[in-house]
């Protein structure tokens, strides 16, 4: 067999197979759910406590003509 004293050419992988958008989807859900824990009593999603206030009477007055 000859050798081959030629140019050689060297093929270098990157790894880009499109993992990067992934990592980027799960990191803006991940910044999402921490602002939503953060501002949930702004949102009112979930306070400390929730106060119900419910009347001990109701008039009710019907006009019948």
């Amino acid at each position: 067999m000859a050798d081959n004293d030629g140019d050689k050419t060297t093929i270098v992988e990157t790894g880009g197979n499109g993992s990067g958008g992934v990592v980027a989807v799960v990191i803006l859900i991940i910044i999402v759910l921490v602002l939503l824990f953060l501002f949930r009593g702004q949102l009112g999603l979930g306070g400390d406590k929730t106060t119900v206030e419910v009347p001990d009477k109701i008039d009710v007055n019907v006009n019948t003509n």
